[in-house]
């Protein structure tokens, strides 16, 4: 049985990278993804301190825009 999608596209012919945008833009934005990521890689210590500033301020600093750019065409 081969599942397709809602705008057609068929699931089982998707390569794995495709399935996994799929699920993640279902469920949160990629830049959260990147976020969450460095945080736990400073956690467990695979991120310095100041690398994880420089992403968390990336983060911050997109999502105001994009938040700034939807206010503004409504």
């Amino acid at each position: 049985m081969v599942t397709r999608l809602k705008d057609g596209l068929n699931y089982a012919r998707m390569s794995r990278k495709e399935k996994i945008d799929l699920i993640l833009s279902k469920w949160v934005s990629r830049k959260l993804t990147v976020f969450v990521v460095a945080s736990i890689g400073l956690f467990i210590g695979s991120v310095r301190s100041e690398d994880w500033v420089i992403i968390s301020t990336a983060y911050i600093a997109i999502e105001g825009v994009t938040n700034i750019v939807e206010r503004l065409k409504k």
